[in-house]
């Protein structure tokens, strides 16, 4: 299991994303992500700082399909991964209901369809194919002269026909808010046997998992449902607590000592998952600082082997 930083999508300038990912890299991961929300475009600052960030992965966790014809998405992928120098992973997805409707003024009604066709288009814009499909929610004609190296495709999949389309179609699956018994129990059995019916390789499974070094769990635990509370209030996270066992997001933070915050990541690895990314989520400076140095190690160690 490889562990990348997760820098969110929180950021407000190109110049902390920089610095971030930077640092990602004198730290040791293995890739560095970025999710699409109202910041700075996620594809277009991976591509803006992948002259500052030699080696490592860069990948978007995730991209909302709404919003973004697949023609050009696939342009600012291909672009992206042209400045990246062929390192560039595209995690997509359907995002929620609130964003869409709430945000983009769209119908999120038929989400898995949206998703389905915009990734059926862009696997082959993205391969320098032509594209024809006039499907029920996207149509798409034409194709893209742009030198750059295909990517590999994350799909964001929590529901059972999402992850049967990953394992299908995609490369694997970006999650959020899930728990190694749910990777374990369900993600990874359900992508993993579509893959195989479909003679694909075996997926990705990135994690994302918040940590804490700390003394004070407790404490630790009750500043990450402040800092959670929205995502435990999305219907679809909702159900992924409920399948770990869990009453709110708090629960899915990695948090105690190094010891105790070790044998939680581990437990993902376990699971079946294929790739961590993983950041800070401290009440106080110093438990953050204790954090990174704690992550920092055992990116390295991971890393290498």
């Amino acid at each position: 299991m490889r562990i990348g930083w997760n820098g969110g999508g929180h950021h407000t300038s190109l110049d902390a994303i920089r610095e971030q990912a930077t640092c990602a890299v004198e730290d040791g991961f293995a890739s560095f992500w970025l999710s699409q929300i109202t910041g700075p475009d996620a594809l277009t600052a991976l591509a803006a700082i992948a002259a500052n960030t030699p080696r490592i992965e860069l990948g978007t966790s995730i991209v909302p399909v709404y919003g973004r014809h697949p023609l050009a998405l696939a342009a600012q992928a291909l672009t992206a991964q042209a400045a990246c120098g062929g390192r560039l992973v595209l995690g997509i997805g359907a995002s929620h209901q609130m964003v869409v409707e709430g945000m983009f003024g769209e119908s999120y009604a038929r989400s898995f369809t949206r998703v389905k066709e915009t990734l059926l288009a862009l696997k082959a814009l993205l391969a320098g194919e032509a594209v024809s499909l006039d499907g029920k929610e996207i149509v798409a004609r034409g194709r893209l002269t742009i030198e750059a190296a295909s990517c590999p495709i994350l799909l964001a999949a929590l529901g059972e026909k999402m992850l049967d389309l990953a394992g299908r179609e995609a490369d694997g699956v970006t999650l959020w808010m899930v728990g190694p018994r749910t990777v374990a129990e369900y993600v990874a059995p359900r992508v993993t046997d579509a893959a195989a019916r479909a003679a694909r390789p075996s997926p990705r499974i990135l994690a994302g998992v918040p940590v804490c070094v700390t003394d004070a769990p407790d404490r630790a635990r009750a500043f990450a449902a402040e800092q959670l509370n929205l995502y435990g209030l999305l219907p679809a996270y909702r159900a992924t607590l409920a399948r770990e066992g869990l009453m709110g997001p708090d629960g899915l933070l990695a948090v105690g000592s190094e010891d105790d915050v070790r044998e939680q990541l581990s437990a993902f690895e376990a699971a079946g998952a294929t790739d961590l990314r993983v950041n800070t989520l401290c009440p106080t400076p110093d438990e953050a600082e204790r954090t990174r140095t704690f992550l920092r190690a055992l990116s390295r160690e991971k890393n290498r082997t």
